[in-house]
């Protein structure tokens, strides 16, 4: 399923991955780039298997434990509200 921030959600790339700011709360996030990976994926309007395949390729990792992240992932960005 494709993903989608909320409008009071701002992203920034750096050289270590991504940075959120949750207006609302005044919180920042931080994404490695694996999180990045899995973000841009999904924002392109890719699936979960999508990312899960990205990032099993991208950092040769088992699609198993890529699925384990890609899921905890992006749970977290869904239960926090950043999101939907």
């Amino acid at each position: 399923m494709a993903l989608k921030f909320g409008a009071d959600v701002s992203t920034a790339e750096t050289d270590y991955g991504t940075v959120l700011l949750d207006e609302r709360a005044g919180a920042y996030w931080e994404l490695n780039p694996t999180g990045t990976l899995v973000v841009k994926t999904l924002m392109a309007g890719g699936d979960e298997a999508d990312a899960v395949a990205a990032v099993a390729d991208e950092f040769d990792i088992d699609p198993d434990r890529a699925r384990r992240d890609v899921d905890a992932l992006v749970q977290e960005l869904r239960t926090s509200g950043l999101a939907e």
